[in-house]
């Protein structure tokens, strides 16, 4: 008993005297405290290791974990060809293989910064930075009074966005899902399609008064009606967006939410959440914005002094560049990212890629470089010639008929596939008058 109290005793001494967890984590903590905040160990690389840890992960997921970056390095050898060599063709082939990767990655960094702005601001960048490519282009070719350029590219980009993307979501989801029948909201694409036959009838006026001779100033009129129009037009874009996004939402909920299957609900949440996962600090998706859109400004000047040289190199028509190979590249990440939620079955978010994409091009980007050539005393208007406005006519005309359903399937996607060959034979075809012929 007593070796036992002695043992017991000498125990409770040891726990007396030993330091206790709380006051050694103190005394570390204390330790380490002056130790990092010492001059000698201000300047060493421990000191900055977490920024350059989250410095490289932020590089890795922008630059590195994508496939399609694969097609960077592109780019700057598009820019040693322009000045080694004088082989505009190549020039223009790698500039356009170098745009794509950044074109996609622009779109990513809007979307991570867009999970921190809220769903208004988010409408807004999606609207500025998801057309960002198609938007530089034509500002550097209106700097250069290509305005046939400009205009060509962005029809082009909303032919590519209806017809092709649009007629590949459809195909591939039909081919997966093809023993169903595909719904979407009706309702979104309804007013979707309103709003590109807004944009219609602002593109036909103008045209109509330049080739039935009825302006009362030659010349001056249609100038005056494209501008008037565009800032109709983006006041229209400005009331949609606010109208989608925070006064009659509810409206434009995916099919799935307006069912009651709880199954769906589960399984869509999850996939939203894989979606929505954020990556980038707000900082860093602001950073990363502003550097592509640098880089993205840099290759476009390039490609659009190419495009005349490459033109009479591979023996194409502008028009055809403009209208069929400039789209195809700046909406390829579009292209991609519309075919793999086809086949996951949610062709709400393929509507809101594809029709969405054409609805801003056609009310928001077109107007904008109508302001900016008047800002510049360019005089860009809404005359897209005869062919190009009676195209862009037909093509919302069927795209409309499309979708007035609601449902799709791969035999509409086809259709929709095949008018775009129509569309692209037409553009190989098509010689672009001059102002002697008009």
């Amino acid at each position: 008993m007593g070796s036992a109290e002695d043992k017991t005793d000498l125990d409770s001494d040891e726990i007396a005297f030993r330091p206790s967890s709380s006051s050694r984590k103190v005394q570390t903590f204390d330790f380490e405290t002056a130790h990092v905040l010492s001059p000698a160990n201000l300047a060493g690389p421990s000191f900055f290791k977490r920024p350059q840890i989250q410095l490289f992960r932020s590089i890795y997921i922008v630059l590195i974990r994508a496939k399609i970056n694969m097609l960077l390095p592109f780019g700057p050898l598009a820019i040693l060809l322009h000045y080694l060599t004088q082989k505009h063709g190549w020039v223009f082939f790698f500039s356009l293989l170098g745009i794509a990767p950044l074109a996609e990655r622009l779109g990513y960094a809007t979307e991570q910064l867009a999970l921190y702005t809220g769903p208004t601001v988010g409408g807004l960048l999606n609207a500025t930075f998801g057309n960002a490519t198609e938007m530089i282009i034509s500002i550097y070719a209106l700097k250069n009074g290509m305005i046939r350029v400009v205009q060509q590219s962005l029809l082009g980009s909303i032919l590519s966005n209806m017809l092709l993307v649009l007629g590949c979501a459809f195909f591939t989801g039909g081919i997966v899902h093809h023993n169903k029948i595909q719904l979407f909201n009706k309702a979104s694409a309804v007013v979707n399609s309103g709003l590109l036959l807004m944009a219609v009838m602002g593109i036909l006026f103008p045209a109509v008064l330049h080739f039935t001779r009825s302006e009362v100033h030659f010349g001056k009129s249609e100038l005056s009606l494209s501008r008037f129009s565009s800032c109709i037009m983006l006041v229209a874009y400005a009331s949609y967006l606010f109208f989608q996004l925070r006064s009659q939402h509810n409206l434009y909920n995916p099919i799935e939410q307006e069912d009651g299957n709880s199954e769906h609900d589960d399984e869509d949440n999850s996939e939203n959440d894989d979606e929505e996962e954020v990556e980038l600090t707000q900082w860093e998706a602001i950073a990363w914005l502003s550097i592509l859109t640098v880089w993205v400004s840099v290759l476009s000047g390039y490609l659009v002094d190419a495009i005349e040289g490459a033109s009479e190199s591979l023996h194409l028509p502008v028009a055809f560049i403009s209208v069929i190979l400039l789209p195809i590249v700046g909406n390829a990440a579009e292209h991609a990212s519309a075919i793999m939620f086809a086949m996951k079955d949610k062709l709400d978010i393929s509507l809101g890629v594809a029709i969405g994409s054409s609805t801003q091009i056609s009310m928001f980007v077109i107007p904008f470089c109508v302001v900016v050539g008047w800002c510049m005393g360019k005089e860009m208007d809404l005359n897209f010639q005869l062919f190009e406005t009676a195209t862009l006519f037909i093509t919302v005309l069927v795209v409309a008929f499309m979708l007035q359903e609601g449902t799709s399937n791969y035999f509409k996607g086809l259709m929709l596939i095949l008018c775009y060959l129509i569309v692209a034979a037409s553009f190989f075809v098509h010689v672009d008058p001059t102002e002697d012929d008009n």
